[in-house]
């Protein structure tokens, strides 16, 4: 049961509860104004920066009919005069019946889950976590694909530090995909993620040259290298322009391939290839919404 359960990592979801999620997106995106939260309040924690993740949230909340209550800037709270993470959930725990929290920190939005009344809802925590998104992902790809199971997916750039493509590993571990790294050294996949794509009989390879896989896959997810992770800048200068697509590459791909990116994208995709056909970044960011309604819908239980 989702009831009354809080979405830290990806794997605090079953895979039928992956399932009932796409499920209810569908229904949500179909008829996307349900006043199911009339006269509930939601908290929205930003401790750090975010566009799509937060005002979605916020539209989600909105479009059931819900009131949000909450910061988009960490430097506006009482955290500036030293108040403690458990001191914030447990006052904000006592206003609103669910959390949603982005923190920088690694393992933050656990702790806040063990601190608080209600259930929270992680919107990313350093480069560990990033469920709701995992999730909109998962709903991008079986709408454009008609199927989770059996996908080759590429996942190219920052997978280092990209939050989104270790929970997206995670999740789709249930549906026998085989994946194909592209990363500079500097940003491979972490041993932990390929350990356990391993424990899980999960096939994999891992590469540099984006152009030795873009032919063979149905979806194609482009990162960001994020210059917030680096402590050093010149590593992140070395590596931020390592693969630039551009439309011309897409010539002999599958027809069925889509173009999946979490967004923000800096150079990473060129603004060529956003009237392709198989460009869905921007409709993927729209799916957000539907998704994250189905995820809240679910926890407080009205849907």
């Amino acid at each position: 049961m989702i009831k009354n359960k809080s979405l830290v990592s990806i794997t605090d979801f079953t895979k039928d509860e992956i399932l009932r999620i796409i499920e209810l997106a569908a229904d949500f995106e179909a008829d996307p104004n349900q006043r199911l939260l009339e006269g509930r309040i939601i908290a929205s924690l930003f401790f750090e920066p975010s566009t799509r993740t937060r005002l979605s949230f916020e539209t989600a909340i909105n479009r059931l009919g819900g009131r949000v209550i909450g910061f988009s800037d960490a430097n506006a709270t009482s955290t500036t005069k030293g108040e403690t993470l458990k001191d914030t959930i447990k006052m904000v725990s006592n206003y609103a019946e669910l959390i949603v929290m982005r923190h920088p920190l690694e393992g933050a939005a656990r702790y806040a889950s063990e601190q608080s009344r209600v259930p929270i809802v992680n919107a990313g925590d350093g480069a560990n976590q990033h469920p709701s998104q995992t999730l909109l992902d998962m709903f991008s790809m079986h709408k454009t694909q008609g199927r989770l199971d059996n996908l080759k997916i590429a996942m190219v750039g920052d997978l280092k530090y990209g939050r989104t493509v270790h929970s997206l590993i995670q999740a789709m571990s249930h549906f026998s995909p085989t994946f194909y790294f592209v990363a500079p050294d500097e940003l491979k996949m972490p041993n932990e993620y390929k350990d356990f794509l391993r424990a899980h009989g999960i096939p994999f390879e891992e590469h540099r040259d984006m152009n030795e896989v873009i032919d063979k896959v149905d979806i194609l997810y482009m990162t960001r290298v994020q210059k917030e992770r680096f402590s050093d800048l010149l590593e992140y200068q070395r590596v931020k322009d390592a693969y630039i697509l551009h439309n011309s590459m897409l010539e002999s791909t599958r027809p069925n391939l889509r173009i999946l990116h979490p967004l923000p994208r800096v150079n990473e995709i060129s603004t060529d290839v956003d009237s392709n056909p198989k460009a869905y970044y921007f409709k993927q960011a729209e799916n957000g919404v539907y998704t994250r309604m189905a995820i809240i819908a679910s926890i407080l239980g009205v849907k």
